[in-house]
C-alpha cells in the first residue's frame, strides 16, 4: 500500500509540475496571447497525461484525483483500506509538483494566487468538467484509458469556462501559485464541491446507463 501510495504522489507531483510549468513557458512565450499560452498549457496536460497514466497505471492505477479515486471505491473498484492514503498522497504530491515547477522557472516557492475564478459559469463548468472526466474512468479499459481521459481533459481546457481542473487535489495546490495556472485560494471551496458534484452524478450516470468498458 506504501509503495501505490508513493507511486501516486510522484505521478500527481509530475502532473501538477507540467500544468504549472507549461503555463508559465506558454504564457512567457505567448507575449500577452492567451489563448496561445492555453493552447500551449492543454496540449501539454494532455500530452503528460498519457505518458503517466501508462507509466503509473500498473504501480498505483494513476488516479492523480480525489474524485477520482473515491468513485472507483463508490463503484467498488478500489479498496476501503487505501482510501486515506491515496487522498493524502495525492493532496502532498500536487503541492510538491507546483513547487517544482517554481523551482524549475526559478520564481519564489511560495506563492499565493490572486486570479479571480467565480461565478455560476465557472461552478458549473466545474460539474461539467468533473462529471466527463470521472464518466471517462469508469467508462474506458485500462488500455485506452491514457488516451481516453487526455483527449477528454485538452478537450476540457476549452469548452469550459473554468478550463476544467476536475480535481480536488490540483484546485487547491492551484492556489499557491502565482501564475497563468493559479486560482485565487477564497475560490477553492465552491470549485471543490461543484467538483464533488460532478462525480456524484457521473457515477450515477454510469450505473443509471448500464456499467460499460469501452
Amino acid at each position: 500500500m506504501m509503495r501505490r501510495a508513493a507511486a501516486e504522489a510522484l505521478g500527481t507531483a509530475l502532473l501538477l509540475a507540467a500544468v504549472v510549468g507549461s503555463g508559465i513557458m506558454g504564457e512567457r512565450l505567448a507575449q500577452g496571447n492567451d489563448a496561445i499560452a492555453l493552447l500551449a498549457n492543454s496540449l501539454a496536460t494532455g500530452g503528460a497525461l498519457v505518458a503517466l497514466i501508462i507509466a503509473f497505471g500498473p504501480r498505483s492505477g494513476a488516479h492523480f484525483n480525489p474524485v477520482v479515486t473515491l468513485s472507483l471505491f463508490f463503484d467498488r473498484q478500489f479498496g476501503k483500506q487505501d482510501l486515506a492514503p491515496y487522498i493524502a498522497a495525492q493532496f502532498a504530491g500536487a503541492l510538491l509538483g507546483v513547487l517544482i515547477a517554481h523551482a524549475m522557472f526559478d520564481l519564489s516557492l511560495l506563492q499565493f494566487s490572486p486570479k479571480a475564478r467565480a461565478g455560476v459559469g465557472q461552478w458549473l463548468s466545474e460539474a461539467v468538467a468533473t462529471f466527463g472526466l470521472v464518466f471517462v474512468v469508469l467508462s474506458s479499459r485500462p488500455s485506452k484509458a491514457p488516451f481516453a481521459i487526455a483527449a477528454y481533459i485538452t478537450a476540457a481546457y476549452w469548452f469550459t469556462a473554468s478550463t476544467s481542473f476536475a480535481n480536488p487535489a490540483l484546485t487547491l495546490a492551484r492556489g499557491f501559485t502565482a501564475t497563468f495556472a493559479g486560482i485565487d485560494l477564497r475560490h477553492v471551496p465552491v470549485f471543490l464541491a461543484a467538483q464533488l458534484v460532478g462525480a456524484i452524478l457521473a457515477l450515477a450516470a454510469h450505473r443509471a446507463l448500464g456499467e460499460h468498458r469501452g
